[in-house]
This record gives C-alpha cells, sequence and structure tokens, in this order.
C-alpha cells in the first residue's frame, strides 16, 4: 500500500494494489473510488485532503493476531 500527496492540489492518493482500474465510483463530492474488473478496491484519491482526512495526523499499526509469538 502507498499513500502518495499532492501538495499543490491538496489531493491524497491511497493505492491498494496495482491492478488495473476498469471504473472509478464518485463516494461524495471529494472522494473517489478505483476499482477493478472484479469490483475490488484499487485506489481511492481524497480531494481537499487536509480537510477530509486529518492528513497531518496519518499513522499506521499493525495490530497482531491474538497469541501471535512476535519473537521471531
Amino acid at each position: 500500500m502507498k499513500v502518495k500527496y499532492f501538495h499543490d492540489t491538496d489531493t491524497a492518493l491511497v493505492e491498494f494494489s496495482e491492478r488495473e482500474v476498469t471504473e472509478t465510483k464518485e463516494i461524495n463530492e471529494n472522494i473517489y473510488i478505483d476499482l477493478d474488473a472484479f469490483g475490488n478496491l484499487v485506489a481511492m484519491t481524497i480531494e481537499h485532503a487536509h480537510q477530509q482526512a486529518s492528513l497531518p495526523d496519518l499513522s499506521y499499526e499493525q495490530i497482531e493476531k491474538p497469541g501471535a509469538d512476535l519473537s521471531h
């Protein structure tokens, strides 16, 4: 997964895969999702990203399955 931010347009692009986009759906006037031929999410575009997505607070956290052995 990649997150790209375009400062000049205040647009964030979240890429979930590299599959070919066959359809783009408008969620609202600022959020669009790109789907592949099977309806799987490929990417999401967020316009006015600072207002829509609290972009400065971006973080990533992986939650382990309960009981997972993390000593590897």
